[in-house]
């Protein structure tokens, strides 16, 4: 048994002991030159991760935070927007929209499936006044990954002028994602997943467009007011107190991705996604998301027909203190199993992970095909 629990978990995720001794640094002010000169730093480090030139503002909350910011900076009760659901995290950004009395046309590609672009193309031509799209990078609750790209070409070819909000909480450092490039206009993303630290950091980044239309809405808005955010980090500073051992955390972890460097950051990822995918297989077990929008960020197994999924997890921490994830959504509690490839998890927490899987499955009465040779 592991010393302390390994999380395979897509989200917190494993905390790298460089990061955790950052964490552990003695609490500085954060008005200070000091403090600054870290928040710099990071913000320099967020730019390059995400793949933009515009700013990272940081926020003091989970992942959802920056997506409420999102919907109450750029819309106003009223306003129409698209959503790409498909999973439970798509779905959240249906149930902002609502809080915010933003009417929202569901586009709901099957889960574990990719979108059908050329009949969201269609969507957004009979829906011309839309003020953005919502879409989520990695769905984490199905493991599939959107094509970002092609949705920007399909709000481009329908001639619309929506703005492409993505949730790339889970998929920032693990699937490919370049902001500006992608031509994406706002997104937002959280501490606890690919950038290895605990959760109570967000981030969200804004295009030239987006901030337009931040200055215009009418949503009400206090603490997520992005236009104070903005206005603080200009002079490198932030509205309110920040999480400042966070921060500093993230000064370390910015550290790792950056000295690998970005693209072979998601390179890695993805490696370990794709053995950890056939390895499965190899086991006779199968795979929950379509391998042609399968993420780099977590793998969906299917839990053997007649077994208890919530029990085969229960029993793996018992057994070898190794934490999954089961499924989310009355779908699919108790049928698949989530191993995250993210942030620090790479080949050897991977394969310990396997094989606990493959050890608990067998105790249960299931026999692999590895097992069975």
């Amino acid at each position: 048994m592991t010393r302390e629990p390994l999380l395979l978990t897509p989200g917190p995720t494993i905390v790298p002991p460089s990061v955790r001794e950052a964490l552990g640094q003695p609490m500085d002010h954060h008005r200070t030159k000091e403090f600054q000169a870290v928040l710099k730093e990071v913000g320099e480090g967020l730019k390059k991760v995400f793949g933009t030139a515009q700013e990272v503002l940081i926020l003091t909350s989970s992942g959802t935070g920056a997506m409420e910011a999102a919907v109450a900076n750029l819309l106003s009760a009223g306003d129409e927007a698209i959503v790409i659901r498909g999973g439970k995290f798509g779905e959240r950004w249906g149930e902002l929209c609502e809080a915010f009395g933003v009417k929202f046309i569901p586009v709901d590609p099957a889960w574990g499936k990719p979108l059908d672009l050329k009949a969201f193309e269609g969507i957004l031509k009979q829906h011309p006044q839309a003020k953005a799209v919502f879409a989520t990078l990695c769905e984490t609750s199905t493991g599939v990954v959107f094509d970002m790209r092609g949705l920007r070409r399909a709000i481009n070819n329908a001639g619309s002028q929506a703005l492409l909000v993505v949730d790339a909480i889970s998929g920032l450092g693990a699937d490919s994602f370049a902001m500006d490039e992608f031509g994406v206009d706002v997104a937002v993303s959280g501490s606890q997943k690919g950038l290895m630290l605990p959760p109570g950091l967000a981030f969200i980044a804004l295009s030239p467009r987006a901030w337009e239309a931040a200055a215009k809405t009418k949503s009400p808005r206090y603490y997520y007011d992005l236009n104070l955010a903005k206005k603080a980090w200009g002079q490198t500073d932030t509205p309110f107190t920040p999480a400042i051992s966070l921060i500093v955390g993230l000064k370390e972890s910015l550290k790792i991705v950056l000295s690998k460097g970005v693209e072979a950051f998601v390179a890695g990822h993805r490696a370990d996604a794709e053995k950890l995918r056939s390895d499965v297989q190899k086991m006779g077990l199968e795979l929950y998301a379509d391998p042609a929008c399968a993420s780099n960020a977590v793998t969906m197994i299917k839990v053997p027909a007649g077994l208890d999924g919530k029990e085969l997890l229960k029993q793996i921490r018992a057994k070898h203190n190794i934490v999954m994830a089961g499924g989310q959504g009355k779908e699919l509690v108790g049928k698949v199993v989530r191993i995250a490839t993210m942030g620090a998890v790479g080949p050897a927490e991977i394969q310990l992970g396997l094989t606990a899987l493959e050890q608990v499955l067998e105790e249960m009465g299931w026999r692999t095909k590895v097992a069975a040779k």
